[in-house]
């Protein structure tokens, strides 16, 4: 075959992924997926967190009180009642509401904070006088239990709904509540555990067990707040229930209700003959007639509600739903999950070419500001002095290790300068200021520069090293 015939095939092109520095980039797209899914847990947080923040406690000074004209206080629901032509007797002293309320004519029992109460008083309530009504805010599990109510709790919502007056599609049994059209009545529903007949109404919001003791409980504190009283009929159902009989004994606790009073805290009981005027007598039971007994006037007082049934719980575990704590152990997971998942990746660094080119000038001058922004002027001079000796030494075919003195006189013969001044320069002091460095930087440029277009002839007693010459130029 000829040479013209002869036909040559050209390498075929390589492949684009196998060209160096081609290979396609992974791309990262989990922060496309992570970064809302941790905005909206971020926003649902702090939603829950200032929703948790902004609802009232039991135990909060002046929560739902007659007297209190705040934001969570009850006085505009009692000035409600009062202008009804009813009276409001305020109690701060559970055993002398239940004293008021058996006696007289048929009362209505306010309790807008169970949870203070001793599983025991909360047990003599269904002992009081026939045609007693006990209307009882938000009461919870314990509370339920411990009043012998066969009530149960079934679901909780986050915020009070506004419904009207139905439950289960059924209209509200209870005559006095039926002008009232909507109320913000419907957070905590409830439901009968056992056959006892039930009234519910506003969706289960409400309930009334009746029987000898008239017990109604509501669901929320929104229709007794002095905020949300206003709002829809909220003052309406409140006043309502609460003006069913014409005298209303408003329990206002500051506190967990104390325990009873031990024998070693009662004061001694005297003989009648001794008292003075104005003395008052101690009955059985340790309260002072005329003066009931008020939290704070034993040492015991200060032991939570309940003490006798063990520890008190928590409150930080009551303070938020159940489902809440749930979500932080998930969102909990999550992060150790992604943060194990990230850290399989970690490694020792991997040297990877530079995006850009970065010229000599600007890295010189950039390592130049770093020595400046920190005053290392010793730093910076060794480092121009070992640059120098560095040029030097191959110029004038000497060691590394050649003596100072030795080096100085090479450098000497070969630009004409003096071997002392060559040694200062070279090995000298490190600079003291900003101008002896920049001298320093000068007076080694020229003396590099000196040497390098010095002739090797003028060199005395050294013998510069011949090179051979490159391929191509002349010999």
């Amino acid at each position: 075959m000829s040479a013209a015939a002869r036909t040559v095939t050209p390498p075929a092109p390589r492949p684009a992924a196998a060209r160096p520095g081609s290979a396609p980039k992974r791309r990262r797209r989990w922060h496309r997926l992570v970064i809302p899914l941790g905005l909206v847990a971020t926003l649902i947080t702090t939603t829950l967190v200032a929703q948790a923040l902004d609802r009232p406690d039991a135990d909060d000074p002046g929560y739902l009180s007659p007297v209190e004209a705040g934001e969570h206080g009850g006085s505009r629901l009692a000035e409600a009642l009062t202008r009804r032509g009813g009276t409001v007797a305020r109690e701060t002293d559970v055993r002398a509401a239940l004293l008021t309320a058996r006696t007289g004519a048929p009362t209505t029992l306010f309790v807008p904070a169970p949870d203070l109460l001793r599983s025991e008083t909360l047990s003599r309530l269904s002992r009081l006088p026939a045609g007693t009504r006990v209307v009882l805010v938000d009461p919870s599990v314990r509370v339920l239990h411990a009043a012998g109510l066969p009530v149960e709790q079934h679901g909780r919502r986050w915020a009070t709904k506004v419904v009207g007056p139905q439950a289960n599609g059924r209209p509200c049994p209870l005559d006095e509540l039926r002008p009232v059209r909507q109320a913000a009545a419907q957070r905590q529903r409830y439901t009968a555990d056992t056959e006892i007949p039930l009234d519910l109404c506003f969706s289960a919001g409400l309930a009334r067990l009746p029987g000898t003791v008239d017990t109604v409980l509501v669901g929320a504190d929104d229709p007794f707040r002095n905020d949300r009283i206003g709002e829809h009929d909220n003052q309406a159902l409140a006043t309502a229930l609460l003006g069913v009989h014409p005298r209303v004994v408003w329990l206002d606790l500051e506190g967990p209700e104390p325990p009873p009073p031990t024998p070693s805290s009662r004061p001694p009981v005297t003989d009648s003959s001794t008292e003075g005027p104005g003395s008052e007598t101690t009955p059985a039971d340790g309260t002072a007639q005329g003066r009931p007994s008020r939290p704070g006037d034993s040492s015991d007082d200060r032991r939570p509600a309940d003490s006798d049934d063990g520890p008190a719980p928590n409150p930080l575990w009551g303070a938020f739903p159940l489902w809440f704590w749930a979500m932080l152990v998930q969102l909990a997971l999550a992060l150790l999950l992604a943060a194990l998942w990230r850290a399989r990746r970690l490694g020792p660094p991997a040297p990877e070419p530079l995006p850009v080119a970065v010229r000599s000038a600007e890295t010189a001058l950039g390592r130049a500001r770093l020595y400046q922004r920190a005053g290392a002027r010793g730093p910076a001079g060794r480092t121009l002095r070992t640059a120098a000796l560095a040029r030097l030494l191959p110029w004038l075919n000497l060691p590394a290790e050649t003596p100072r003195d030795r080096v100085a006189t090479a450098v000497a013969a070969r630009t004409g300068g003096e071997p002392e001044q060559v040694e200062e320069l070279l090995y000298g002091d490190d600079p003291a200021t900003d101008q002896e460095l920049l001298d320093l930087a000068r007076s080694l440029d020229a003396l590099t520069r000196a040497a390098a277009e010095s002739p090797p002839e003028q060199t005395h007693g050294v013998t510069p090293t011949r090179t051979e010459p490159t391929e191509g130029e002349p010999r």
